[in-house]
């Protein structure tokens, strides 16, 4: 069978006049360019739900064979406007795309109620080139998808799983050095408290096992943003904190580091530390500021952590995040945060408007770190901000043309940065390497 082929664009920098990049606030770090850095876009051949949004996934994997191989997760329509089928477009080197659909045990694709900003999809790619879903829970049952061997059917493996026949949410998924997986997610429906748990593939005996939980409190709930593991098989965590049980704005953002060959938990210096960590015993990024409260009220207008992702300089973790400060004009802000001397340092990244809840970090050779936002208003809305020697923050357009209004990103093998650009607006999702 032909697969679908679609045309590739670049947008250069001379091909752009300006960026519409809303002006910096007085005092932020954030410079407006001119220029766009040559990105190549292209429209992802499926249709795509507009339930197809979030902020704490990871819904790209990637993996170097022949070329490098792309595969995104995402929801496709439903039957009905409610509803919602979550498959895999996966990307070959010579760009040809393909569809692979999450398929129950009766062969037919499963179909979920929508639920945005919790039903949606991550994936991830083991060691020996089966694809891990998980997909469409919010304090559900595990709906987790496996494909048998490469290229082959992604079917029901939920019963695989531990911890079964309690609610999941959030789950966050990464592929380990040595072909491992490594999953987190919230684990629980209590209303006095819902943990963070850790769990892990063992592609050599094709299992999954429960780790530990690595973050729980009376009267607080985990909010898993992102999951990494580095050259030396070491995990890296990123989370939130918010009151039980459940509400949209957060607080204290916290790292973790895992150790598999020790069983060992760290903060950010290496300090062994004990799980589940609580609020009082994590290693906080973000902590709380004048006027902030512990509130489970979604209209909530204090300030407020709402999403944050983490990449890696080697070991060394760096972090993007958002955070609504009592003197940003209701806005969340942009920040990157990383270790030094016992601590983290904060840096403000952009300040120039209101931002979606998305957001992407990779650390690049040349660039260091990059970071993406997006903005809720222009034509372009899906930013790219790098640091020059000087420290002013330079922000770039990132799919110039695109009216993306969520985002997801990883880095592949060849050292590109590998977007994906929901529009929901439009039922759209393109692919974009930078």
């Amino acid at each position: 069978m032909r697969r679908p082929t679609v045309r590739t664009y670049t947008a250069s920098a001379a091909a752009l006049a300006a960026l519409l990049l809303p002006a910096p606030a007085a005092g932020a770090d954030t410079a407006q360019t001119t220029a766009a850095a040559a990105t190549v876009i292209e429209k992802v051949p499926y249709a795509m739900d507009t339930s197809n949004q979030a902020a704490w996934w990871t819904p790209v994997a990637t993996y170097k064979g022949r070329g490098q191989y792309t595969y995104f997760a995402f929801n496709e329509p439903g039957s009905t406007a409610a509803t919602h089928r979550p498959a895999i477009a996966r990307r070959d080197p010579d760009g040809a795309w393909s569809r692979l659909p999450l398929l129950n045990g009766d062969g037919r694709q499963a179909e979920f109620p929508d639920d945005n900003g919790h039903n949606q999809p991550s994936i991830a790619r083991d060691g020996s080139g089966r694809l891990h879903v998980f997909a469409s829970m919010h304090a559900d049952s595990w709906r987790y998808f496996r494909s048998g061997a490469p290229g082959g059917d992604v079917t029901d493996h939920a019963s695989e799983l531990p911890d079964q026949g309690v609610g999941i949410t959030y789950p966050v998924v990464t592929t380990a050095p040595n072909g491992d997986l490594y999953l987190a997610a919230r684990v629980g429906t209590g209303s006095d408290q819902r943990p963070g748990k850790l769990y892990r593939w063992d592609n050599a005996n094709s299992r999954w096992s429960l780790v530990t939980a690595f973050a729980s409190a009376l009267y607080r709930s985990v909010y898993p943003d992102d999951i990494t593991v580095d050259a030396s098989g070491r995990v890296h965590l990123l989370f939130e904190w918010a009151k039980a049980p459940a509400t949209a704005f957060r607080h204290q953002l916290s790292y973790l580091g895992y150790d598999p060959s020790t069983g060992a938990f760290a903060d950010s210096t290496n300090t062994r530390v004990a799980t589940p960590v609580t609020p009082a015993t994590s290693d906080v990024v973000q902590d709380l500021t004048a006027g902030e409260e512990w509130s489970a009220d979604n209209a909530y207008t204090g300030p407020a952590v709402q999403s944050a992702k983490l990449t890696l300089d080697g070991s060394t973790p760096k972090i993007a995040y958002r955070y609504r400060s009592a003197d940003s004009s209701g806005h969340f802000r942009v920040y990157y945060a990383y270790p030094s001397g016992g601590g983290w340092v904060g840096k403000t990244v952009y300040a120039g408007g209101q931002t979606a809840a998305a957001l992407g970090i990779t650390w690049d050779g040349t660039d260091s770190k990059r970071v993406y936002y997006v903005t809720t208003s222009g034509t372009d809305r899906v930013f790219s901000a790098t640091q020059s020697a000087g420290g002013a923050w330079i922000a770039q357009s990132a799919a110039p043309g695109v009216s993306a209004d969520r985002l997801a990103v990883r880095r592949d093998s060849d050292g590109h940065d590998v977007l994906y650009l929901p529009d929901t607006a439009h039922n759209t999702l393109y692919y974009t390497t930078r």
